[in-house]
């Protein structure tokens, strides 16, 4: 069982930088890989990045450039950092976690609103 608190989300202007975090709480072999997802007002919720433990990220193809996802270990959290927002960034940001992703992650977050707005 894997717990997850999200923060840092916020207003942020369409150019400006974010960094959400997510701290986990639970069983290490569930949060071996974990990730952030996002859903936008009348859309499902898509896939942004995940990392493993050891590291390893992977990006959907619309989220390379401007997203970044990190991991400390030690502290059991994971980052995604926005840079150069856009409006259409605004949505609300899930962390997730599991042993792996090849299906819907167990675990997820109760989501973090990211609103892009000048």
């Amino acid at each position: 069982q894997v717990t997850l608190v999200e923060s840092g989300g916020g207003l942020v202007r369409p150019g400006g930088y974010l960094r959400l975090s997510c701290v986990a709480s639970g069983s290490d072999p569930d949060m071996r890989v974990m990730g952030w997802y996002r859903q936008t007002p009348g859309n499902q919720r898509e896939l942004i990045a995940t990392i493993t433990s050891g590291y390893t990220p992977r990006y959907s193809d619309s989220f390379i450039n401007r997203f970044t996802i990190s991991r400390d270990n030690a502290r059991k959290t994971v980052y995604l950092h926005i840079e150069r927002a856009k409006l259409e960034d605004t949505a609300v940001y899930y962390c997730i976690a599991d042993r792996n992703v090849e299906t819907t992650p167990r675990y997820w977050g109760q989501g973090t609103q990211v609103t892009v707005s000048s």
